[in-house]
């Protein structure tokens, strides 16, 4: 069963791995209210099928499955590198075996029966953690920062920064609302062991806007400077 929808998320799809009916459709259609594309898998045969065909952004998993234990499966889930999060749904309340489906890969795990509301907002915090730990991109205008591999785009194309210049674009990319004094940025380079002289920082600002275009930095008159765009 398929239930699609494109909410403001934009496609988030998630697989309910249920062999309850009634349960699975109920969840299913919960979820497409809510604004998320929904497949549902009653065994894991018909799971693997999906896996292996789609890409989902999170798993809703009964461990009880009438062609083998979730529990095994989510082992070799993670083996196989599978990374978007897991969240158990499962009669087994006892302690021991909420440890073991955490150990064994599960983000999050919820006793049935369990209220619609609670599930759904469990979803999207384990969807909202996610997001967060994979955005690694920071867009300004033209300008690309890829914080995980220190590159920077402009209009698509790479630019080579020196240390101290990408030191100073990343400080002021991680709050680009936030006016950064002098003495602020300084202090941000003595941390990475960098000497700072009087007019470094003045330079430094210069170069990147070289590389990266004008109103890439913001010099805010008496208070100091904060991200622009390209």
């Amino acid at each position: 069963m398929t239930c699609e929808f494109v909410g403001m998320r934009g496609a988030m799809r998630l697989l309910v791995i249920e062999d309850e009916e009634g349960l699975g459709r109920a969840v299913c259609e919960h979820l497409r209210s809510a604004g998320h594309a929904s497949d549902l898998a009653s065994d894991l045969e018909t799971a693997e099928t999906a896996l292996a065909t789609t890409s989902y952004d999170l798993l809703l998993l009964d461990l009880g499955l009438p062609d083998g234990d979730g529990i095994d499966f989510l082992r070799r889930l993670r083996r196989g590198g599978f990374a978007p999060p897991v969240l158990i749904t499962t009669a087994r309340d006892r302690i021991t075996q909420r440890i073991e489906g955490l150990k064994a890969g599960a983000d999050d795990y919820l006793v049935k029966p369990f209220d619609l509301d609670e599930l759904l907002a469990r979803i999207d915090a384990n969807l909202n953690r996610a997001h967060m730990m994979v955005t690694t991109i920071r867009e300004f205008g033209d300008i690309s920062i890829d914080t995980s591999t220190k590159a920077v785009f402009l209009a698509g194309e790479a630019t080579d920064l020196t240390r101290r210049e990408w030191g100073l674009i990343e400080r002021l990319s991680s709050r680009p609302s936030r006016i950064f004094s002098k003495s602020e940025l300084e202090d941000s380079f003595y941390g990475h062991g960098f000497e700072i002289e009087s007019n470094s920082i003045e330079a430094i600002v210069s170069r990147v806007r070289a590389k990266l275009g004008k109103t890439a930095i913001v010099t805010v008159r008496g208070l100091g400077y904060r991200m622009g765009k390209a």
